[in-house]
């Protein structure tokens, strides 16, 4: 478990300095286990940058009739995970948290298994339910990450809320390509992660 109760920041100068102080106290001050909050946080920001890696393979190998179907979604679901990444960074060091030194502990620390190819890349049902079990566990997270925040810790709910957006998004367009039914939501149009955006500006 790594140690946040310190919040000093060191920045590339090596000048050591306190990483919004008052943001943590509120948020403990609210009943938030700060250290809990940053685990999962940082935990998803893992598997954010993880599944950007895998969906990277997976969308190289969506060929064929059936997989050019899927790639354009895969891969707004690919670019919207990197998003997350970006969008979760900032409010883990605000919170006076920080990312792993090592990318091999930050890849093994991730909050979903990872999304690997399966063993016949051909398969494309098979791509689907990688893909859609991806996106399941990231439900899951951001629900956790939201009952823990809500009415508590409004910056990181409101970051944790808009990823969730996205993420339910994601799950029903796979699980309408397998078959699961109608979700009644649609393709991305226009600029990517419509709910994260206003955290990457």
């Amino acid at each position: 478990m790594m140690e946040y109760k310190n919040m000093m920041i060191q920045n590339s100068k090596g000048v050591l300095f306190k990483m919004a102080r008052v943001a943590r106290e509120m948020v403990e001050k609210s009943g938030v286990d700060v250290d809990k909050l940053l685990e999962l946080l940082i935990k998803n920001a893992s598997a954010e940058l993880t599944t950007y890696y895998y969906y990277t393979i997976l969308r190289a190998n969506l060929i064929g009739l059936k997989g050019e179907g899927v790639k354009e979604i895969a891969e707004v679901a690919r670019i919207e995970d990197r998003n997350h990444f970006e969008a979760l960074v900032p409010r883990i060091y605000e919170l006076g948290g920080k990312l792993p030194d090592d990318m091999k502990e930050f890849h093994d620390i991730s909050a979903c298994p990872p999304a690997n190819l399966p063993a016949d890349p051909t398969n494309v049902e098979e791509m689907l339910k990688v893909l859609v079990n991806a996106e399941r566990c990231a439900v899951r997270g951001y629900t956790e990450i939201c009952n823990m925040t809500a009415g508590k810790d409004h910056r990181t709910y409101d970051l944790a809320l808009a990823i969730l957006n996205e993420e339910i998004e994601h799950e029903s367009w796979f699980s309408e390509f397998l078959g699961e039914g109608p979700s009644g939501h649609f393709m991305r149009r226009g600029e990517t992660s419509p709910f994260v955006s206003k955290f990457l500006r």
